[in-house]
């Protein structure tokens, strides 16, 4: 079967009202378009061409859900910052919560699923700025030195030097997330309005930008102690489980594993639980995790390592390149026009479109575009 694959867009306040919209080649309809989801998710699934759910129709032919979410996702703002859990840590989290009896839909739910969430983001804008994972502490400390001298930027930058990276990153984190330390995000928050740090120009662009639309949030100081990512089209980055990471924004194409278990860690009015968070984040500092695509047959893979899901990127001219499958597949054109043609059944892609197979042993790809390809991993 190879059918088209469509969704609406998810209208998150800090989704962007023209990137998606531009993708597309439609008008925008004035409201932010953040996200369309091309999955089997019970959250948003995304609608074949005859018109069947796509959760639907792998229910009437017998099979499981897909491991796999694949999405367009267009910031102008900060998302939360987050972190997830390893697969040990949600199958726990989630059993723990089901018999404590909080509903799955409560406010104050973590773990609505017992799946692990790694994710990996390519930019399909020419610049995606992404926090990912925590700054060497030595980097950090040179930023904080063009913050000026208000006590509590001297306080951040003592506690930083308490102890090794890791520890002191954690307190930090901690004390600004449970409330301890509203003297270090105000003034933080001041000091990053006229800073001027010429090694860290873009980071505090980015800063000034949560200040402005995160008062007064103790994600500020977090958000500060982050690697700033700035991605160029076709450049990905990884979030694995543990790392903190909020994208900021741009244009990207986004594969996760299928779950929406989130722990939220600042630039949010949603629930923050901030001792589950500390328990499954991780503070080893470190550049961020970038992942860049190896050759894979006639395209290019960004292997993650990840058991749920596998984005390969081809880019036909002319020339048809075949594809072999061994499960479901999703293909999202991105550029140009991709024809996408399986068991007699030819697809023409534009675009922000996309097409689904199953039970398909190959895809032939052409025209001349470039198409994402989204299926499960391999089963180690």
């Amino acid at each position: 079967m190879l059918e088209t694959l469509s969704n609406e867009p998810r209208d998150y306040a800090w989704g962007s009202p023209t990137a998606i919209p531009s993708l597309q080649g439609r008008t925008p309809s004035g409201a932010p378009e953040a996200e369309v989801w091309f999955g089997d998710h019970p959250g948003s699934p995304a609608v074949l061409g005859d018109g069947r759910s796509l959760m639907q129709a792998r229910t009437d032919a017998g099979a499981p859900p897909l491991p796999f979410l694949l999405k367009i996702l267009a910031a102008s703002s900060s998302l939360s910052i987050q972190a997830h859990p390893d697969l040990e840590q949600a199958r726990a989290g989630f059993a723990a919560e089901e018999a404590s009896g909080v509903p799955r839909d409560a406010a104050e739910r973590i773990y609505r699923d017992d799946n692990h969430k790694p994710e990996i983001i390519v930019a399909l804008s020419e610049r995606f700025r992404a926090l990912v994972g925590l700054r060497p502490v030595e980097d950090t400390q040179r930023l904080l030195g063009g913050l000026g001298e208000a006590s509590g930027v001297r306080r951040l930058r003592a506690a930083l030097d308490a102890a090794a990276p890791a520890d002191a990153l954690r307190a930090v984190i901690e004390e600004v997330l449970s409330g301890r330390a509203d003297d270090i995000v105000s003034d933080v928050s001041a000091a990053l309005a006229d800073a001027v740090v010429p090694d860290f120009a873009e980071e505090v662009d980015v800063l000034r930008a949560v200040v402005r639309d995160f008062p007064g949030d103790a994600g500020i100081v977090v958000a500060l102690l982050m690697n700033l990512v700035v991605l160029r089209t076709g450049e990905a980055v990884f979030a694995p489980a543990g790392v903190l990471h909020a994208y900021q924004d741009g244009l990207g194409v986004e594969l996760m594993a299928a779950s929406d278990n989130v722990l939220r860690g600042g630039l949010t009015p949603k629930h923050i639980d901030v001792p589950e968070l500390m328990r499954i984040v991780d503070t080893e500092p470190g550049a961020a995790p970038l992942l860049d695509p190896v050759p894979a047959g006639a395209g290019e893979l960004f292997d993650a390592g990840v058991a749920d899901f596998r984005l390969a990127r081809y880019a036909p001219t002319g020339t048809p390149l075949h594809v072999g499958l061994d499960g479901p597949a999703i293909v999202l054109a991105t550029e140009g026009r991709v024809i996408v043609s399986a068991g007699g059944r030819r697809i023409d892609l534009t675009p922000g479109t996309a097409a689904y197979a199953q039970d398909e042993s190959e895809l032939v790809l052409d025209g001349s575009g470039v198409a994402y390809l989204a299926r499960p991993g391999v089963q180690g």
